[in-house]
């Protein structure tokens, strides 16, 4: 069995905290740090003309600094530490000018930028909680340098800004989470079979892969199983896929109803599912095991003057006897999966060939 390695797209999206991957993020941070930093430049040499030489000495050290991060932020372990200087820099400065009108009069404008920012960057947690304190500072300075707010034109000053930075932040979070839940829906019709409503491969691989770095860490045993159902073909042939559709969809229900919370399924393609049993020993797995497959070949499914039973065959492999990465473990489990097929099906078997087998019922009714 090919056993790729995948990314859990789903982890992947969560630890980038934003609606963008890391690899953009770095992207327009670096673009922020040189365009920002151009701007200073220019910035600063209108401040010092203005005889407002002590901030455009500010604005020149930090465009260096800025220019520097360009390059630091191509490599850096520790993006979310430039983001955060980045923004929290880059906000109190937009106070500080805002306290000195006389250098720049139309410097409140930048309040408006600080949810676009924050939540580009930080998304809809982190980027509200850093928002709000700095839009509140700017309203504040805001209006004390109105002055007398008595005045209707003065007032009307007032509420257009607050008005306006109110409802961007409103419309930036509510767009936050419409994003948050369209890409959430996206991610679980990526991971998920559309038939059986269990994991697809490539989510059940990424479980798996993060069930062996767990297990390492806390050095517990798990087992991981392959079923394959026996003789699904017949099925499909005689009684047509649609009550194929039917069988899986029965297996993958009753494959939820018998394992714990703390195990996994996933249906790997066609008739054949994956098992991961966290935390047993390769007794208490072949039991497990020995009893589903029990339950399996015990239960019928009609559909129409048909009555389908079918049987299922399981190969088991042990983390970290069988092998300590996933290619390994698939590649045993199928091993034990076909050695228990060439026994005679309906039956569960490790790498070494060692088969339990039950008398085998494979379908009855009008499928027979």
């Amino acid at each position: 069995m090919n056993t790729p390695i995948h990314t859990d797209l789903g982890a992947t999206l969560e630890r980038s905290r934003s609606g963008l991957r890391e690899s953009h993020r770095r992207s327009i941070m670096r673009l922020l740090f040189a365009a920002t930093g151009a701007a200073l430049v220019v910035f600063a040499c209108l401040q010092i003309l203005n005889g407002f030489w002590w901030v455009g000495a500010g604005e020149l050290a930090a465009a260096a600094t800025l220019f520097f991060g360009v390059g630091r932020l191509r490599t850096t372990l520790h993006l979310q530490r430039w983001i955060y200087a980045y923004l929290i820099t880059l906000f109190s400065f937009f106070l500080v000018i805002m306290l000195l009108p006389q250098a720049s009069v139309s410097a409140f404008v930048w309040v408006l930028m600080i949810p676009v920012l924050a939540y580009l960057l930080l998304g809809k947690r982190e980027g509200m909680l850093l928002s709000v304190p700095f839009m509140l500072l700017g309203g504040v300075i805001y209006y004390v340098h109105l002055g007398n707010v008595g005045s209707p034109r003065v007032l009307i000053d007032l509420l257009n800004m607050v008005l306006c930075g109110v409802l961007m932040l409103a419309f930036i979070h509510v767009y936050e989470i419409w994003r948050e839940e369209a890409e959430q829906r996206l991610v679980d019709m990526a991971e998920t079979d559309a038939l059986t409503g269990l994991a697809n491969r490539s989510k059940f691989q990424s479980i798996l892969n993060r069930t062996i770095a767990e297990s390492a860490r806390s050095g517990t045993e798990f087992a991981l199983v392959i079923m394959d159902i026996d003789h699904f073909k017949v099925v499909n042939d005689t009684l047509g896929h649609d009550a194929g559709d039917q069988v899986l969809s029965s297996i993958a229900l009753r494959l939820t109803e018998r394992l714990r919370a703390t195990d996994s399924v996933g249906r790997l393609g066609g008739e054949e599912f994956g098992l991961i049993l966290r935390d047993v020993k390769p007794a208490v797995a072949f039991e497990l095991m020995d009893e589903l497959r029990q339950r399996i070949a015990e239960r019928d499914l009609t559909y129409g003057e048909a009555h389908i039973r079918v049987t299922a065959s399981f190969g088991i492999a042990q983390w970290p006897a069988d092998g300590r990465d996933a290619r390994t473990l698939f590649c045993m489990a199928d091993r034990g999966l076909y050695s228990g097929k060439r026994s005679g099906r309906n039956c569960i078997a490790r790498p070494d060939g060692v088969a339990h087998r039950r008398p085998r019922e494979i379908l009855s009714g009008r499928a027979s």
